[in-house]
């Protein structure tokens, strides 16, 4: 456990946030255009425009982001923060040569995605040695 937890503590802050800019629709969905292929919600999907949408308006934690010819997939986020956003925005990290979509900011608040199983797994592959790093509170 200690180990895996080092080796995650020790991937994170090896990541690079990647972020694209979007526009609102409505209050709490973007359409926007990714200009690489990436991961969502478990599934790999091609560059191209797409539109992130709550599946229920009563609910922040269950959204469905949706290609335009080029299918999509569930998203359970981890945790929303109902602070109003003034520009929304998609935030990728990229791992191992791929992106994972992270976060997720609409005019309604921020969305954050958890980390997926196949990011930790390309983390390890990518630091042979993984050393223990510390992180401070502040932000």
């Amino acid at each position: 456990m200690k180990k895996s937890y080092l080796a995650a503590a020790f991937m994170l802050t090896c990541l690079l946030g990647v972020g694209v800019s979007a526009r609102a629709q409505d209050a709490d969905a973007v359409v926007v255009n990714v200009p690489f292929e990436f991961v969502a919600g478990g599934a790999t999907l091609p560059a191209g425009e797409y539109r992130v949408s709550r599946l229920s308006p009563d609910v922040n934690r269950n959204l469905f982001i949706r290609g335009y010819n080029k299918g999509g997939a569930f998203i359970l986020p981890i945790s929303f923060d109902g602070k109003p956003g003034d520009q929304p925005t998609l935030s990728f990290e990229h791992v191992g040569g791929k992106y994972f979509l992270s976060k997720i900011k609409t005019l309604e608040g921020v969305y954050t995605m958890p980390t997926s199983r196949e990011m930790v797994m390309l983390g390890k592959a990518n630091s042979p040695n993984p050393s223990p790093s510390s992180a401070s509170g502040a932000q």
